[in-house]
């Protein structure tokens, strides 16, 4: 009895493009991530060197990709930076503005909030590395100077100043000039984020951000809160 005939053997290769059919095609998967692929790799490029010395040949081999590949997604080396701040700091601008819009609490809490939450987002993590190279390298690039505060500087300042004057409308700060006040409040938080990038490696006694934020916040508020 003749035995029935044996269907050949699937080349591995063949089972692993089978497996990769029913999960979807990798190169469109991998397409699909590659952008944010390159503003991560961009990212961490600009912090660590700073705008005039990074190399976009730098960012396409850490991101694991060519430098035709970078250039079929970004023009150059200033629209590259540029994706990396919108892509990081618009959606947390976002919601800043929208929590001054939404917050239903006392303003001396809002300001909390919004000094706390910009501090953790921002100033505590790698994006504090773009304000630095926007503070060192701005002269030299003062077309990407204009575009930060047009985009970040400008919107800041601003949900600062509808802060401020959502605490005089509702009678629990004192009527200050806002305009001026958001200096204020800016200043100080600026210089701990310069200081935590540039001079805490050189000093003896190190500074706590957590111990420096409630203090600067007690003062603010003490400045700030209308007299019962």
């Amino acid at each position: 009895m003749s035995q029935p005939s044996k269907s050949p053997p699937v080349p591995k290769v063949a089972q692993a493009a089978r497996g990769a059919s029913s999960r979807g095609p990798r190169w469109e998967r991998r397409k699909e991530a590659r952008p944010q692929e390159l503003l991560a790799a961009a990212l961490d490029i600009f912090v660590e060197r700073g705008f005039a010395a990074a190399r976009l040949e730098d960012v396409a081999a850490r991101a694991g990709v060519s430098k035709g590949t970078l250039y079929l997604y970004f023009d150059n080396k200033e629209s590259l930076f540029k994706s990396v701040v919108r892509s990081n700091m618009l959606p947390l601008l976002e919601e800043a503005e929208g929590m001054v819009d939404r917050y239903e609490g006392h303003s001396a809490d809002l300001l909390r909030d919004l000094i706390l939450g910009w501090w953790a987002s921002v100033a505590d993590t790698k994006l504090n590395g773009i304000s630095k190279l926007m503070m060192a390298e701005s002269g030299n690039f003062p077309e990407l100077a204009q575009f930060y505060h047009a985009e970040v500087v400008t919107r800041c300042n601003a949900t600062i100043v509808r802060m401020l004057e959502r605490g005089i409308r509702r009678g629990e700060f004192r009527a200050i000039d806002a305009e001026h006040m958001k200096r204020v409040i800016v200043a100080p938080v600026l210089m701990l984020m310069l200081w935590s990038q540039s001079f805490g490696p050189c000093s003896i006694e190190p500074v706590e951000p957590g111990a420096y934020l409630d203090n600067f916040i007690d003062l603010c508020l003490n400045g700030l809160l209308t007299k019962p």
